[in-house]
């Protein structure tokens, strides 16, 4: 059971320290409630796990030398955690900056009464046999204990069910990625409301009449809690992380298609190499090689020739091409025999074309899709055949 628990807490901790370190997030979430208070949820819930592992009460209760030390210590990080889905739930309603505060005061309040009262409550019970699974039960009829059990169940179902009735609302009003988020929180929240806490309620509840169904407690709900945190954990970060994932899924796309025609290029470009680093992320990769073909095009562009541009432009208007996509093979001809001759150190032409590419007019998102279709069509096309025989001679002159 410990392993799973560990396993678990891992994956959390792991989703908390993406979210918070993810690219571009730098200082700014640091200062941002919803990103601290999302990466507090989960570190907390990760420290729960850690926390109610056999191996780890059998620690703690050694180290502090009282029995059963480990249980007001778990029940204190996870009532913590449930006051972190309330400061969640409060920063991601969101509203005035002062009312926020004076709902974040008060849950933290709440909860920290309520951790307080466990203490106590565990302080005053006699609880002198050391259990690591199954406490819940096992003191489920002793004073003091009942009520520190109860208690700390019943702060947990509070804010278990107000994520889920949120979860409920919001997954109607959003779309996307957010509600794909909403919808796992609540499956998670579920997970733990059913699996985890209904279970102890049962188990402990059964003790009070008389019957033994501790296997829910021991068995049943650890695994479940385990697999609610993450669910939900996932729920939190998807939504944050998605949009940047997709986005550097989409670089590394147009990475490949741009591959052959860096490959052709690449002798002329003039950029300097990209940073040392062992490695990159591909939006960043991108950005250099788009930077560094830009820079072979302004080199290669004292060879174009704007004859084989025009015949390879009638030639695919008459191959019943739309005249966009003539115009990108037009282009793609024109740079293929530029490449070519450059590449044999041919003069460029006394008097330049003049003709400036699609893709080094454009700029932004519209500048790399010009690219990336110039790239396809230059990877289509054969530079072997893209030239006709006698249009570019070594000392080129133009008519």
């Amino acid at each position: 059971m410990s392993v799973v628990l560990y396993v678990a807490a891992v994956g959390l901790a792991l989703s908390g320290a993406v979210l918070f370190r993810r690219p571009r997030a730098g200082v700014r979430a640091v200062r941002n409630p919803l990103t601290v208070s999302t990466c507090a949820a989960l570190g907390l819930a990760s420290l729960v796990l850690v926390c109610s592992a056999p191996l780890t009460l059998a620690a703690v209760n050694g180290l502090t030398g009282v029995p059963n030390f480990g249980a007001p210590l778990t029940y204190g990080m996870l009532s913590a955690y449930s006051c972190s889905l309330f400061v969640l739930l409060i920063n991601w309603r969101g509203g005035p900056r002062e009312l926020v505060r004076r709902m974040v005061l008060r849950a933290i309040a709440a909860y920290a009464a309520l951790i307080v009262a466990l203490v106590v409550l565990f302080t005053l019970a006699d609880a002198p046999v050391e259990r690591l699974t199954d406490l819940d039960t096992y003191y489920a009829g002793t004073p003091y204990m009942r009520e520190m059990i109860v208690l700390y169940l019943a702060g947990h179902s509070v804010a278990t069910v107000g994520l889920c009735a949120v979860g409920v609302k919001w997954g109607r009003e959003v779309t996307g990625l957010l509600r794909t988020g909403l919808r796992l929180i609540l499956i998670g929240s579920m997970l733990d409301l059913v699996g985890f806490q209904l279970t102890k309620y049962t188990a402990v509840a059964a003790r009070w009449t008389g019957h033994d169904l501790d296997f829910l407690s021991t068995t049943v709900a650890p695994p479940m809690a385990s697999l609610g945190a993450l669910t939900c954990s996932v729920g939190f970060v998807l939504p944050r992380l998605g949009p940047s994932v997709a986005a550097h899924w989409h670089s590394l796309r147009d990475l490949r298609t741009l591959a052959p025609l860096w490959s052709a290029l690449r002798f002329a470009s003039t950029a300097p190499p990209p940073p040392g680093s062992w490695w990159r992320l591909p939006r960043e990769r991108l950005q250099w090689r788009e930077v560094a073909i830009h820079d072979a095009l302004l080199t290669l562009a004292p060879y174009f020739d704007d004859r084989v541009r025009e015949r390879a432009l009638d030639g695919a208007l008459r191959a019943g091409r739309t005249p966009h996509r003539a115009r990108v093979a037009a282009e793609a001809a024109m740079l293929a025999a530029a490449a070519r001759h450059a590449a044999a150190r041919s003069r460029p032409f006394d008097v330049p074309s003049g003709y400036r590419l699609r893709a080094t007019r454009a700029s932004g998102t519209s500048g790399l899709t010009e690219l990336v279709e110039l790239a396809q069509e230059f990877t289509r096309s054969s530079p072997a055949t893209a030239v006709r025989e006698g249009t570019v001679t070594a000392t080129p002159d133009r008519p």
